[in-house]
């Protein structure tokens, strides 16, 4: 079901779309939870340990699949809301060829460059072969992830948030269904998770095609619409990949962190493993928040609603940091509670380091929620290149943590890593956003009194006929 987020009121639009995200997040989280729970409790610590000490990995190669898939379906959510139905399917035919470029190259890097880049972080050796078996297949998966993410990503540009959350449900249950029997019924290791997770997503990918197919009448395409456009794959990937590059510039300096992390042992590593699993948890309803900012940026740009992004934009500023405070609160007494369903209670050290890795981060959480709101806004604007200094900004900020404080402070500058990166990021997407949306004020104004001239001009013509 489609929803046009350029008319009624701004917040119900946002909350409207929004809760689906938000559901689906949460669902997503809480599998990686019951994923990593099964991890540590069918395979043991150091299995556990070496899944989570492919995190920043991860993200560098799958987070840029998921920014060019969230990327490349924001020009579709600009036709949707301009009203033109023709250039949705044309610009959704392209990404036929674009899913399978990307697919291609990330499935190369995987074969070539897995090892190498776990050695270059530091991975510890007790926990590298497990690290490079579980990764290395995710990564040659990637297709799957890219069919799922675009074919979802299709659907939420034109506003339905829902339909997608139930193919995610689905996969999720898929999922964690495979890791029992292939981990604990057929001892398949730290690979059993990884084969869960490619054919989980990729049977939710093909169910999101059928869908697409037999219920959206405007996505039916024909020879035309996919035929190869060069020139509508440049608009495309002009704004997916400086979003896909900018997940990865973000996961470099997490890199980085995360290899300052390894040097300091794998009681570290299952640390911030479980602090990075319950924070995704709990930053869930943020980040929901900042994709549906993107789609309603670009519906109401499509249409020149600038108003209207404004106050969507401020509305969701103010949601956001009251569940930021409630957010922090939950870390500070329920965190460790969430941690130890999958590292043992009587790893107290391990789990000291969790509190306080999850309490510095809680209390930054607005920061957080201004990258999230602030950067998606501005890539649903269509200026993805510029929200791509944020991720610059954030890889300056953990560089120095990660290569300047880490070895002299230990695991206490690791739990300040994301806090100042986000404080970084934030002084550049504010002032982005201002000047951004005061350069679209002038040039839609100046368009609309060329446009009041003209039709003048017209009208004194006609009387003087």
């Amino acid at each position: 079901m489609t929803k046009d987020m350029t008319n009624g009121s701004p917040v119900r639009s946002i909350l409207a779309f929004c809760v689906p995200l938000l559901i689906g997040n949460m669902f997503q989280q809480l599998y990686n939870l019951a994923d990593s729970i099964l991890v540590g409790r069918i395979l043991g610590v150091n299995a556990f340990a070496a899944v989570g000490s492919t995190g920043a990995l991860n993200f560098l190669i799958m987070g840029f699949a998921l920014g060019i898939c969230s990327g490349f379906t924001i020009p579709i959510a600009q036709s949707f809301g301009a009203g033109d139905e023709d250039e949705v399917r044309r610009r959704t035919g392209q990404l036929i060829w674009l899913g399978l470029l990307f697919s291609a190259l990330i499935t190369l890097i995987a074969a070539v460059w897995t090892g190498d880049i776990l050695r270059i972080t530091q991975t510890p050796e007790e926990i590298y072969d497990e690290a490079y078996r579980y990764i290395r297949i995710v990564f040659l998966g990637a297709s799957a992830t890219i069919l799922y993410n675009l074919g979802s990503g299709v659907l939420r540009a034109m506003g339905d948030s829902r339909t997608p959350l139930f193919f995610l449900m689905g996969a999720v249950s898929v999922n964690v269904v495979l890791d029992v029997v292939f981990m604990k019924l057929i001892g398949m290791g730290v690979e059993g998770a990884a084969y869960a997770t490619v054919l989980s997503q990729a049977l939710s990918g093909l169910a999101c095609l059928v869908y697409i197919r037999r219920r959206v009448p405007m996505l039916r395409l024909n020879r035309d619409d996919v035929r190869p456009d060069p020139r509508r794959m440049r608009i495309i990937a002009s704004i997916g990949v400086p979003m896909g590059l900018q997940f990865s510039i973000t996961a470099v300096g997490s890199i980085m962190v995360q290899s300052a992390v390894n040097g300091l042992g794998t009681a570290a590593v299952a640390a911030v493993s479980a602090g990075s699993k319950v924070h995704m948890l709990v930053s869930a309803p943020l980040e929901s928040c900042g994709v549906a900012m993107a789609t309603y940026c670009g519906q109401n740009l499509g249409a020149k609603k600038l108003q209207r992004i404004r106050s969507g934009v401020n509305a969701v500023v103010v949601m956001t940091f009251l569940y930021s405070a409630a957010a922090f609160v939950f870390n500070f007494y329920l965190g460790n509670a969430v941690a130890a369903f999958f590292i043992d209670s009587a790893e107290t050290s391990i789990l000291a380091d969790v509190h306080r890795y999850l309490s510095i981060n809680g209390a930054a959480y607005p920061m957080l929620s201004v990258i999230f709101i602030f950067r998606n806004s501005l890539q649903g604007m269509g200026f993805s290149s510029q929200a791509m200094g944020a991720g610059l900004a954030e890889l300056v900020a953990r560089a120095i943590v990660a290569f300047g404080l880490v070895g002299r402070f230990g695991f206490a500058a690791v739990c300040f890593a994301n806090p100042v990166a986000w404080l970084f990021a934030d002084a550049l997407l504010l002032a982005l956003y201002h000047v951004e949306l005061r350069r679209l004020d002038k040039a839609w104004t100046a368009e609309a009194h060329a446009h009041d001239r003209r039709e003048s001009l017209v009208s004194v013509r006609l009387r003087s006929i």
